[in-house]
């Protein structure tokens, strides 16, 4: 499996490194789907980037809480990838607590974590994010520090960034958002960039030209006038980037067609979530799950995958990847999670029929 990578020597140049680090910056004029889409597969040199769109207001308390158990069970859903060892513990019993929580001490010790807290941490990732009495018992500072600690470790990354999508709001409700941010940025070490609408009431957040590459700039422009595809999800509050080589943690359909191909002998070879560079000047694909032996690409839309930017990249895309000699098949989650056998078999049938057929030139070229 590829990793990220700690890169920094480009980064200082690169088109997502106009804001500052460790400041609430506005981002005037760009729409937060094209950030996302551009920003996937997320580049090597970049911090790790999650996305987070407000669904309550209130008191900066009630604010700060709620951004705060979203990024928890982010945490929890990626783990265990930022702790090492992790992953050869499987008993959730006394045994395996015991294991989780020696190896946080142990990375605590020879690192900026806070043992307690990344303990407390590691033994909920093990036992799942569900179950009673699972919520941290951290003071709100502890948990802002720590969270962002292992968001940036679980992509092997320096630090990690909060890309807010800013909706329309009364004054008093737009400058309780500003002040959770910087609260984020004073407390948990983050860095925030709150895209979309304008600011209207909180004039001490700089504003930050971002030159996106043209060609997410131009695909934002030329779906300006389309009518959406669907509403935008309401249910999706956080997104973060997928991590090579498992399905999405926070995707059930991933995780529950992983489960339907596992036993299939035929289903061997499968990679998730890995960047397809065919080019070393071309732009890069993140595939969800591909045979790169094959050249056969599966994609799991889930509602992300219905914004106008989204829809029409994807389309773009896919394309580019069947000049490129794959083969894309596309489910929704919908469909994997009502029907994984039909899902799988079509899968099965394709995969024969490109096993028949000539090996995929570019096959080998994932990181």
């Amino acid at each position: 499996m590829a990793h990220p990578v700690r890169a920094n020597g480009d980064a200082s140049s690169a088109w997502w490194a106009a804001p500052p680090t460790g400041r609430v910056s506005h981002l005037p004029g760009i729409d937060p789907e094209m950030l996302r889409v551009a920003l996937d597969p997320l580049p090597r040199a970049a911090p790790a980037i999650v996305h987070y769109r407000p669904t309550v207001t209130g008191s900066l308390g009630v604010l700060v809480d709620t951004v705060l158990d979203q990024l928890d069970s982010a945490a929890l859903a990626m783990f265990p990838r930022w702790l090492t060892g992790a992953d050869h513990v499987d008993n959730e019993g006394t045994l395996g607590v015991a294991a989780v929580r020696a190896l946080a001490a142990r990375t605590a010790a020879r690192s900026r974590h806070f043992g307690p807290f990344l303990a407390d941490l590691a033994e909920r990732g093990l036992r799942g994010p569900h179950r009673p009495g699972g919520r941290s018992r951290f003071a709100p500072g502890v948990r802002a520090a720590g969270l962002a600690r292992v968001i940036a470790d679980a992509y092997d990354r320096e630090s990690c960034v909060l890309v807010v999508a800013l909706p329309d709001l009364e004054s008093a409700a737009e400058r309780t958002l500003v002040a959770a941010a910087e609260w984020l940025v004073r407390h948990g070490g983050f860095t925030v960039w709150l895209a979309g609408g304008p600011l209207r009431h909180a004039d001490r957040v700089r504003s930050v030209p971002m030159p996106v590459p043209a060609r997410f700039a131009e695909l934002a422009s030329m779906t300006e006038r389309l009518p959406a595809i669907a509403a935008e999800p309401e249910s999706t509050v956080l997104a973060w980037p997928p991590i090579a080589g498992v399905p999405r943690g926070d995707s059930a359909a991933e995780q529950a067609l992983e489960r339907a191909l596992a036993p299939h002998d035929w289903a061997r070879g499968r990679r998730w979530n890995q960047t397809y560079e065919w080019h070393v000047l071309a732009t890069a694909y993140r595939l969800d799950l591909f045979w790169p032996t094959e050249g056969l690409a599966v994609e799991v839309d889930g509602p992300e995958h219905r914004g106008r930017i989204a829809f029409a990249n994807d389309r773009r895309r896919d394309v580019q990847l069947q000049l490129l000699g794959l083969d894309v098949l596309r489910f929704t989650n919908e469909q994997v999670l009502t029907d994984a056998p039909a899902v799988v078999d079509g899968i099965r049938r394709l995969l024969a029929r490109r096993r028949a057929g000539s090996t995929h030139p570019h096959g080998d070229e994932t990181s």
